[in-house]
């Protein structure tokens, strides 16, 4: 992936994943404009089903591998067979080669009437608690304005519709993988999903999201060992708390020349000259919304 960009993008041509809506502006005149579509998607892995998630109906193989990954309902020693998507029925099966601690975790959900969701989420926070993010991960205060420019400028579905949340997977000042859903969650999990299918490895690695920094963003970024995560938008005090568990370098409010450090400045050099007149593509995105 050496000096590669966008190596899987919003497909902003594809017509199945927004309608044609006719309505009216603040004027009363007739508008025409898309709007984003939403469809279930039910997983199984194996024979039992785990999850119905609403989702825009693109990339829904990663969109299940990385859901499994970031869920821990998948360990690095599970070994995937087979992903097959019935678009007619909306379904992903993720098939592995011998049952995963998952099944038994839902069997014993059905003997005892619990919440094998609660028991799976201590699972994951056990696992957080164990993953050590990489200590010589570095990010220069120069390629994160080169990644706000090269991301804002991109062709993508909030351009063209809005209403949906973005995550790019980037190295150094080159955007890499950008996924676009209605919900963030499933954006980080097709971005994991991606990385679980590639052998792409995490370690220097940096993520982008445009939502919030909660702690489920915090969880899945650790989740999935990227010891770097930006923002463009405001944190939750849990998800600070948890970052700096982590030892999770966390920016928020990245617009423009500006951001907010929370956790983990030790991992950025200030090597740009936030006097000099940078494009950050925002002139380009705003005009795009109009």
């Amino acid at each position: 992936m050496a000096n590669k960009e966008f190596i899987i993008k919003p497909n902003v041509d594809d017509l199945s994943l927004t309608t044609q809506v006719n309505g009216y502006d603040h004027e009363g005149n007739q508008q025409s404009i898309r709007v984003i579509n939403e469809r279930p998607l039910t997983l199984y892995l194996n024979s039992q089903e785990v999850v119905t998630m609403m989702t825009i109906g693109d990339h829904p193989d990663l969109l299940a591998v990385g859901y499994l990954k970031n869920q821990n309902m998948l360990k690095e020693d599970d070994v995937i067979t087979s992903i097959d998507y019935d678009d007619d029925i909306d379904v992903v099966v993720v098939r592995t080669e011998e049952d995963t601690n998952f099944e038994e975790k839902m069997k014993k959900k059905i003997r005892t009437s619990g919440c094998a969701q609660g028991t799976i989420f201590g699972d994951v926070m056990d696992s957080f608690e164990t993953i050590e993010l990489s200590k010589e991960a570095r990010l220069k205060t120069s390629w994160l304005y080169q990644l706000t420019k090269k991301i804002n400028q991109a062709p993508s579905l909030y351009l063209t519709a809005g209403a949906i949340h973005g995550c790019v997977l980037c190295e150094e000042d080159r955007p890499l993988a950008y996924m676009e859903d209605v919900g963030r969650h499933n954006a980080v999990d097709k971005i994991a999903g991606f990385m679980a299918m590639n052998g792409v490895k995490s370690d220097d690695k940096i993520f982008y999201t445009t939502g919030r920094l909660t702690s489920e963003m915090v969880i899945k970024t650790v989740m999935m060992g990227i010891p770097i995560l930006i923002s463009r938008s405001g944190f939750t005090a849990w998800g600070v708390e948890l970052a700096k568990k982590a030892g999770l370098t966390l920016i928020g409010r990245a617009r423009g020349k500006r951001f907010i450090v929370l956790s983990g400045n030790e991992r950025i050099t200030y090597d740009a000259d936030i006097n000099a007149d940078m494009d950050f593509g925002d002139k380009n995105r705003k005009a795009s919304k109009k």
